[in-house]
């Protein structure tokens, strides 16, 4: 069934004396799909603005802004509705030769998959990232492809603490572990690169978590989902037979239809929401707020 929602996510930059700013990139639009229609986009920018919108290398959506004059204050605000169909990915069959692994690719997946099968950061000289991977590994028995996922997805979200981080940047793998905690991003890139050294291709999202216990139209209460009134991060990971298959270490979701897609990268440093720079006065720059407010519509 169709579901409707609003998303609201404001952005605001402050500084205690006027500042000029140059070019912002803004990652905004959902991503259409078969699962997933647009059916209205705003974007307000104060102080005025250029805006532009071009394609990026994974043709996400990508608004170049460019605002005008001096200001104390820069505020982004991205508006848009949506008509979501939840996939029922989860439940359908892998390809018979991918239900357990090791599998390979064909040629052909393997050619369009390349950057995605390939790790992006390093292990130590200890191996500490390829043994955590292994854990999830049967010794005893074959391993089920979509199992394996499935226990890292949940493993991570039980076995480390999240904080949540405002300064730009995604922690690498090997200190999410040192740490014993991290971000949506900092969890999502940890599986990501544990899922390809056991050869399996899998790419980064950033979008939106739908959640009824924050969402003011919704009669249902309950416990409010991690990462929801903000941006959020997951990865997909690629299995023949299903496609792109999202998991959310964060909250323990696979496949799920809370999870609303904006953009999708190799690497998490490819899809900041909003990046961009300004000039002026070293101590000017006083912080941001971000907010995100998503809504289901009434029926």
């Amino acid at each position: 069934m169709a579901i409707q929602y609003d998303i609201k996510h404001t952005t605001v930059y402050r500084y205690n004396k006027p500042v000029t700013f140059g070019l912002h990139r803004v990652m905004f639009r959902p991503r259409d799909s078969h699962d997933l229609r647009v059916l209205a986009t705003d974007l307000q920018v104060s102080p005025q603005a250029f805006t532009r919108l071009i394609q990026d290398p994974h043709s996400n959506s990508v608004a170049l802004v460019q605002p005008m004059g001096e200001a104390t204050e820069l505020r982004i605000v991205c508006s848009f509705t949506i008509e979501h169909v939840p996939a029922q990915q989860d439940q359908l069959a892998l390809d018979p030769a991918a239900e357990f692994l090791p599998f390979a690719y064909s040629v052909q997946e393997r050619l369009d998959l390349e950057h995605y099968l390939r790790p992006h950061h390093d292990d130590d000289n200890q191996g500490t990232l390829i043994r955590w991977a292994h854990q999830f590994l049967h010794t005893d028995k074959p391993n089920s492809t979509r199992e394996v996922l499935t226990r890292m997805n949940a493993h991570i979200g039980q076995s480390l603490e999240y904080k949540a981080r405002d300064e730009e940047g995604t922690q690498t793998p090997l200190v999410t572990l040192a740490l014993g905690s991290g971000s949506c991003r900092d969890y999502a890139l940890l599986m990501m690169e544990a899922a390809r050294r056991l050869g399996i291709a899998t790419r980064f999202v950033s979008g939106y978590l739908y959640d009824a216990a924050l969402d003011n139209a919704a009669q249902t209460k309950g416990e409010s989902m991690t990462g929801a009134g903000t941006t959020h991060a997951w990865l997909q990971a690629y299995l023949p037979g299903i496609g792109w298959l999202a998991f959310d270490p964060t909250n323990n979701l696979m496949g799920s239809g809370q999870l609303i897609r904006v953009g999708v990268t190799r690497d998490p440093a490819q899809a900041a929401p909003i990046s961009g720079s300004w000039y002026g006065d070293a101590e000017a720059y006083e912080g941001l707020e971000a907010t995100v407010v998503v809504t289901r519509r009434k029926d």
